[in-house]
Formats: structure tokens, sequence, C-alpha cells
């Protein structure tokens, strides 16, 4: 069998998308699932880890089922995702320790606030490219280290994995098998939070 497609799996912040392209390029197939938006308080958005992979697969699944075209025809696959978007998951039963923090939360604004008045934006610029704000992940992985009950003790003991959508999705999609990211979203979340 000719592996002559491509598939993109787009995991967006309202539904995940899958989508088969030709060799030149043209859509053969795409799917959309939506999923829940969750808004714990004011200002403050999360996803269901396991919603937002039930809905990439439930899309795949039926990009295969009407389109006829066969797994096995696939070439290559790539993901696009929410990228500032972040989780952390038990590495060897893949349970999220909490729901995903989306990017457009701001429940780290007072922390990176604290971070500017002690000098740091400059630094954090400096280090990463990046302003100093909730929109990106480092807070966020923070905040999960410093509010769920348990998971800094495990972070540090090397029980918990950390990532962005597309490394939960590629862990998920390959049993456990590969913790990994594209450059482009590994370089988001890398924001120093400790003076050295």
């Amino acid at each position: 069998m000719t592996r002559d497609l491509l598939l993109a799996f787009d995991q967006g912040t309202t539904s995940s998308r899958t989508i088969i392209f030709g060799v030149n390029g043209e859509i053969l197939a795409q799917e959309s699932r939506e999923f829940a938006q969750i808004y714990p308080q004011e200002g403050w958005v999360e996803h269901n880890p396991g919603e937002l992979l039930g809905s990439l697969v439930e899309s795949a699944k039926a990009v295969f089922g009407y389109s006829g075209i066969t797994p096995g025809r696939i070439a290559a696959i790539g993901i696009s995702n929410q990228r500032e978007t972040v989780l952390l998951w038990d590495k060897k039963t893949g349970e999220p320790v909490h729901n995903a923090i989306v990017w457009q939360c701001r429940r780290t604004a007072p922390q990176c606030e604290e971070l500017k008045k002690a000098g740091l934006a400059d630094k954090i610029r400096e280090k990463t490219g990046l302003v100093l704000d909730a929109y990106f992940s480092a807070t966020k992985i923070r905040w999960i280290l410093d509010n769920v009950p348990g998971a800094r003790a495990r972070a540090e003991t090397g029980q918990l994995l950390c990532g962005t959508i597309d490394t939960w999705l590629l862990w998920n999609l390959t049993a456990g098998k590969v913790h990994a990211t594209d450059y482009t979203n590994a370089c988001r979340p890398r924001l120093r939070l400790r003076q050295e």
C-alpha cells in the first residue's frame, strides 16, 4: 500500500479537528468535535484533558469511517494545538493531576505582577524572548505545582510529566512511549520562575 496522504490533528480552543490531505495539499476529508470550556471562576479557563483527547480520537474515527481511507495510507501526521495551554500528568498511569489550564486563563496574573515588582521582567524577557504575562505556560505550571495537593512533591520525585497539548496528545497516541514536543511549542513555556 502506498503511503501518500498526510493527517493533521488541529486541537484548538473549542474543538478538535482531523484533516486528511492529498498529495497536492487538497483536503480529502475532515471532521471536528467540540468540547466543553470550563470556567471555575471569573478569568479562569480550563479544559478536561480526557475530553480533549476523546474529541480528537472521535474526529479521527469519523474521518476514517466515512472517507473510506485506511490509516495505512498515512505517510505523516502533524499536530497543531493551542500552544500555551498546559497540563501535568502521572507518567505511569497517565492521569492528569488537574484540568489543563488554557492560554486564555488569567489566574496567574497576580503572580506575574509579583515577579515584575521583584524586577524580573527584563531578565525573563532576555532569557525567553517573551514578555512576563499570564498568557504563557510557566506560571500556569507553577500554579499547578503550588495549588494541587502533592503535585510539587510528585514532580520533584520524577512521577509527573508536563507539556502543552501537543505533548499530551502525542504521549497518549503513542501509549506513553513518546514524551516530546515541537521546538516551536517548547520555546513557549520555558520561563524560569526562580531567581538565580
